[in-house]
């Protein structure tokens, strides 16, 4: 498949400081991308860049095999980390005018806000004003807008912020079902457990460059199974074991990661002869503690 989305040694600075540093991605069409990292890595200024809310001062943005023109945007779809709705506007009204914006008729706009009201269950509060609801709730209106026109492309910053957990597995279904309709979606976010998930692909940027980026499986799989889950009764004795470079100890239960080139069966032998082992599991790493890994190398 195609590439959506392709970004060719782009660089965005603001007076001295360099957002976004020479970095290259490609999002291949139908699949779900995560873009990563910490607070001011660069996350949000990439995504500006790519539907030319900001241009790039360096580099190249590329859509649908095109080089960027604003004639594009109405193939994408854009859900932005500060929301923006009217407040005194009521929510049935505001759809519909964002989706005449996106050049739907009315009647079309009106039939397919209420549907999506209806899908992410706030049917109920078509006619109230913005203002009544709470930021949860606008930020699904803000979500349903960004989806009225059927974009091909749907790009959304954090989206998970703020929304409870319930909110948060239907924004989760959602995200899904587009994937399905073949839809390709991008979205950055903090929720690691979020992008393990659903990411079939990732970008990991830190201080506006790419210091991890491709498929998220093969990038997991790099790491090899040094990773151990153990649930026990009494005490195993890891605390100065060398076979051990770090641990996380829950009292009954033990996460920690092997030193290179050690042996899990060893491991295991030598917490048999101290404690009663219900549970031992040899894992690949989370993309958390790969994401804690590659920041800290590059700190």
């Amino acid at each position: 498949m195609a590439d959506v989305v392709e970004l060719r040694g782009i660089r965005k600075s603001y007076d001295h400081f360099v957002a976004v540093d020479n970095l290259s991605l490609a999002i291949r069409a139908g699949g779900v991308y995560g873009l990563l990292g910490p607070n001011g890595a660069g996350k949000t200024s990439t995504i500006r860049m790519m539907i030319g809310i900001t241009m790039p001062d360096e580099g190249e943005v590329r859509l649908f095999g095109e080089p960027f023109h604003r004639g594009l945007l109405h193939r994408v779809g854009y859900l932005p980390e500060e929301r923006g709705l009217y407040k005194r506007m009521k929510v049935l009204d505001h759809l519909v005018f964002l989706g005449r914006l996106h050049n739907l008729s009315e009647q079309e706009a009106r039939k397919r806000s209420l549907a999506w009201c209806e899908r992410m269950q706030i049917s109920d509060w078509t006619h109230k004003k913005v203002e009544e609801l709470s930021k949860g709730m606008q930020q699904k209106i803000q979500f349903v807008a960004a989806l009225l026109h059927d974009p091909e492309l749907v790009i959304m910053d954090e989206p998970f912020a703020g929304l409870d957990p319930a909110n948060s597995v239907m924004l989760k279904d959602v995200l899904i079902e587009l994937k399905r309709a073949g839809k390709t979606i991008l979205f950055s976010t903090h929720r690691m457990d979020q992008v393990e998930r659903l990411c079939d692909a990732i970008c990991l940027i830190d201080h506006g460059h790419a210091i991890l980026e491709g498929d998220l499986k093969k990038i997991k799989a790099s790491y090899g199974k040094n990773h151990v889950q153990m649930q026990y009764e009494g005490d195993p004795r890891l605390e100065n074991c060398d076979l051990v470079e770090s641990f996380n100890n829950y009292g009954n239960y033990v996460e920690l990661r092997l030193k290179p080139g050690a042996d899990a069966q060893q491991l295991l032998r030598m917490a048999v002869d101290h404690a009663r082992i219900s549970r031992f599991e040899l894992l690949e790493p989370s993309l958390e503690e790969i994401f804690i890994d590659q920041v800290g190398k590059h700190a």
